[in-house]
This record gives C-alpha cells, sequence and structure tokens, in this order.
C-alpha cells in the first residue's frame, strides 16, 4: 500500500491546513494538498494526502473514509498513479470526438 491518499467529496470551504489537521488526528502528515481548478482558482472539491508510513495511511482509510467533515461524508482511498500520458485527455466526456486521436471534441461542436 501507499502512503499517498485521495481524498473526495471535501467541503469547498476546506483548505489544506484543515486536511493537515484532521488526517493529523491518525498520524504524521508528510504533504497536504487540495486541488484547485485552473480557471477560477476554487477547490475542486478533492485532495490527496501523504502520510509518514503506510501503516498510518492504512489508518486515516479505516477511520476517516466515511466520515462527516462539514456536512460532507469524505472519502478517503489510496491513490491511483495516473495513467500513462497525463493531462486532460479526448475533450468533455473523454471520446475525443470524431475520427478519433482526442484534442477537442470534434471541432468545438457539441461541448456544451
Amino acid at each position: 500500500m501507499g502512503r499517498r491518499l485521495f481524498v473526495g467529496n471535501l467541503s469547498y470551504n476546506a483548505t489544506e491546513v484543515s486536511l493537515r489537521e484532521l488526517f493529523g488526528q491518525v498520524g504524521t502528515v508528510s504533504e497536504a494538498k487540495i486541488v484547485m481548478d485552473r480557471e477560477t482558482g476554487r477547490p475542486r472539491g478533492f485532495g490527496f494526502v501523504e502520510m509518514s508510513s503506510d501503516q498510518e495511511a492504512r489508518a486515516a482509510i479505516e477511520q476517516l473514509n466515511g466520515r462527516d467533515v462539514d456536512g460532507r461524508a469524505i472519502s478517503v482511498n489510496e491513490a491511483q498513479e495516473r495513467s500513462a500520458g497525463g493531462g486532460r485527455g479526448g475533450g468533455f466526456g473523454g471520446g475525443g470526438g470524431r475520427g478519433g486521436g482526442g484534442g477537442g471534441g470534434g471541432g468545438g461542436r457539441g461541448r456544451w
């Protein structure tokens, strides 16, 4: 098991400090990061926490997964590595548009 955890369904009021404090109740937090929207600068409702050991990461999952934090039941599980290629693939819906090849999804049609 890895030490890096995915934390989902966070309140938009959550901060990296509050995330560090919450997980600090279970063990030593190496890093806490809330993912922000590039365009708006607002939190996207999820983040990542890295615990100092695998044992602490397991304990955090057991104790915090499903816990009510700021009126929301957070989800805590082991973070998955990004798939090869990274970034935003294939436009909205992940389909890649007509003719394959990814990109913007068919010249901007059907985007909204």
